[in-house]
C-alpha cells in the first residue's frame, strides 16, 4: 500500500461531456435478442455514448473544460497546470495536453502533458496534479480525463470526457491516497498491435471469428475478463478498508463510494463484500455503460450533483483496471461547482 496525504488542494469543480448519439445494447436481430437480455441484465449496461466520426476524446475534454472555466469563473491566463488522462490521443505524439492548451489559447507558461492511464486514471490525475498544487508553486489546474473507447459491436464500453479544477487552499481538508501497480498482469488489458514492438501490418486489421463466433481484429482491445474480475474484487475491497484506516476515517462516515463503472457484476461484487448500502454506491452503468477513466467524475456529475454542490460530503473515489494498477482516494467535498452534463 502506497498511502499519501496531499494538504493544500481543493476540488473546485467537474464538468462532464458526452457525444448525443446514444446505442443500445438490446438492439439486435431477433434470434440474439435473448443473448443481449441476458448480457444486459449480468454487466448492467443497458445505453452507451458513441462519438461520431469526426468527434475524438479531445472534443469532449475541451467542451467540458470550457464550460468548467466559465461556471468556476477562471480567467485562462490564471491557469498553471493542464494535465489529461487518456489513451485515446488525437495522435502518438504530441501530447493531447499540448494541443488542447493551445486550441483553449491558454497561455504558454501553462504546463501540459498527458497520462497514459485507463480504467485507474482518475484517482491518479488527481494525485499527479494535487502533488503540485499542495506546494503552492501553482495555483490553478485543469485535469482532463476520459477515453474514445466505444464502437458498435462491443457492449461495454462508452465514450465521455471530463473536465475537473483543483486549486491551492491552505483551508483545504487534506486528501488521502492509495496508489498501486502490477505489471505482472499487464496482458490482462491489453491493445497488443499498433506500437513499435508490433508495428500495424495489413493482416492485423482482418478480421477473423473467435471462439464464441464474434469478429475480432489483431488490433482491437484484449481483455481477459476473468483476469480483471478476479484482481478487481479480490485486490479493491481490501486495498479500500486499508485507505480508510490510514486516513482515521470510518467506513462509516464515507457519504459516497464511487467506483470505477466496470460492470454489474464487478462493482456489485466489491459493493456487497465491503457491506456498503446500494444508495452509497451510485452508478451510470446502466445509462452510460463503462467509461474508461471519465466514469468516477461523470458518476458523480450525473449522481452526485445535487448532494455535491449543496452540501459538504466525504467522498471515497477508486478506479481499477488496466495496467494492472488501482488507486483510490478520500476526499472531502464542500459545495463543488458541478453544472449539468454537456451533450455534443
Amino acid at each position: 500500500m502506497a498511502a499519501i496525504t496531499l494538504n493544500n488542494v481543493r476540488l473546485r469543480g467537474i464538468v462532464s461531456c458526452v457525444p448525443k448519439a446514444t446505442i443500445c445494447n438490446l438492439d439486435a436481430s431477433e434470434e440474439r435478442r435473448p443473448e443481449r437480455e441476458r448480457l444486459v441484465r449480468n454487466i448492467g449496461i443497458h445505453t452507451r455514448r458513441l462519438c461520431y466520426p469526426w468527434q475524438f476524446f479531445s472534443d469532449l475534454a475541451r467542451s467540458a473544460a470550457e464550460r468548467l472555466l466559465e461556471a468556476v469563473d477562471w480567467k485562462r491566463e490564471e491557469i498553471d497546470a493542464l494535465v489529461v488522462v487518456t489513451q485515446s490521443p488525437d495522435y502518438p505524439i504530441p501530447a493531447t495536453a499540448i494541443i488542447i492548451q493551445d486550441r483553449m489559447k491558454l497561455p504558454t507558461t501553462t504546463i501540459a502533458f498527458d497520462i497514459n492511464l485507463g480504467c485507474s486514471g482518475y484517482p491518479f490525475g488527481i494525485f499527479t496534479l494535487g502533488s503540485m498544487l499542495s506546494s503552492g508553486g501553482i495555483r490553478k489546474a485543469l485535469l482532463l480525463v476520459g477515453d474514445r473507447c466505444a464502437s458498435i459491436d462491443d457492449p461495454i464500453f462508452s465514450d465521455c470526457g471530463t473536465a475537473t479544477a483543483l486549486e491551492y487552499d491552505p483551508d483545504a481538508p487534506p486528501m488521502a491516497f492509495d496508489m498501486n501497480s502490477d505489471g505482472s498482469g499487464h496482458r490482462a488489458i491489453i491493445l497488443p498491435v499498433g506500437g513499435h514492438r508490433e508495428p500495424t501490418q495489413m493482416h492485423h486489421l482482418i478480421a477473423r471469428k473467435d471462439e464464441n463466433g464474434d469478429l475480432h481484429r489483431d488490433v482491437d482491445l484484449i481483455m481477459d475478463g476473468t483476469a480483471v474480475l478476479n484482481f478487481s474484487t479480490q485486490r479493491i475491497p481490501p486495498a479500500l478498508r486499508d485507505l480508510c484506516e490510514y486516513a482515521k476515517v470510518p467506513m462509516t462516515s464515507i457519504d459516497y463510494f464511487v467506483l470505477h463503472q466496470a460492470n454489474r457484476m464487478i462493482n456489485e461484487t466489491i459493493r456487497k463484500k465491503l457491506q456498503l448500502a446500494p444508495e452509497k454506491v451510485p452508478s451510470t452503468l446502466y445509462d452510460f455503460g463503462n467509461t474508461s477513466s471519465a466514469s468516477i467524475p461523470l458518476t458523480m456529475s450525473v449522481r452526485l450533483r445535487d448532494a455535491l454542490t449543496t452540501r459538504a460530503a466525504t467522498v471515497l473515489m477508486s478506479g481499477f483496471g488496466i495496467g494492472l494498477s488501482w488507486g483510490s482516494c478520500i476526499v472531502r467535498m464542500d459545495s463543488v461547482v458541478m453544472p449539468e452534463l454537456v451533450e455534443v
